[in-house]
């Protein structure tokens, strides 16, 4: 088990995957509230189980008794996620793995996972969100290498404008490019392997699907 690895279990849809599997091994693990129900799936325990618990049916209260429980009450400023989160920084977090971040039925929860993420790797910290299908990466000032099967589509949303953007190893490359702000222009991009990013100044995510062959 890898001390400062957490595993974050979150309430969106998951597909278990290799790469999902490969990104959890190892990590301790938190569940923030209805995120529990994916720790069967991907053969986890978790040393502690937050939230409301609003979410979390009778019977996956019952499957997992031994499990140290923090409830929160429903009229709270934070999210179970965040609460989640703050346990694992407590217990000396510096790589984060957010299962279940990305689909569900919430796309505001969705949204401020992403928000979220960026706040957190801009403070230090090694952020992926991840649904099995689809993964997430922060994108800062500075160099970045991401490893993706040839022909996976990725997208660069950026969060403000982007200046001197570099994108290589894909099918459609940039150089120092500056990235309005709302633009789509980097979405929909497909990687002919390894992608190496580079960023002058700005923030943003990379979101890859590594499954999805069928290009741009």
């Amino acid at each position: 088990m890898t001390a400062h690895h957490f595993t974050i279990l979150l309430g969106g849809t998951i597909t278990v995957t290799h790469r999902l599997q490969k990104a959890v091994a190892g990590a301790r693990v938190i569940a923030a509230d209805s995120g529990m129900r994916h720790a069967d799936a991907l053969g986890l325990v978790p040393e502690l189980w937050v939230g409301d618990f609003d979410s979390s049916d009778k019977a996956l209260l019952e499957r997992w008794p031994d499990v140290t429980q923090q409830p929160f009450p429903a009229a709270k400023g934070v999210t179970d996620g965040e609460i989640a989160v703050s346990e694992a920084l407590a217990r000396g977090a510096k790589r984060l793995t957010l299962v279940g971040a990305l689909a569900g039925e919430r796309s505001d929860h969705a949204v401020f996972h992403l928000l979220y993420a960026v706040s957190l790797a801009e403070r230090g910290f090694e952020v992926v969100l991840t649904s099995g299908e689809e993964e997430a990466y922060p994108l800062l000032e500075g160099a970045f290498e991401l490893d993706l099967p040839a022909g996976s589509l990725f997208s660069v949303a950026g969060f403000t404008a982007l200046d001197g953007l570099d994108i290589e190893n894909a099918r459609y490359p940039l150089a120092d490019f500056a990235l309005a702000f709302g633009s789509s222009r980097t979405i929909s991009n497909v990687a002919e392997g390894a992608l190496r990013f580079r960023l002058k100044s700005g923030k943003a995510i990379v979101l890859a699907r590594p499954y999805d062959l069928t290009g741009a």
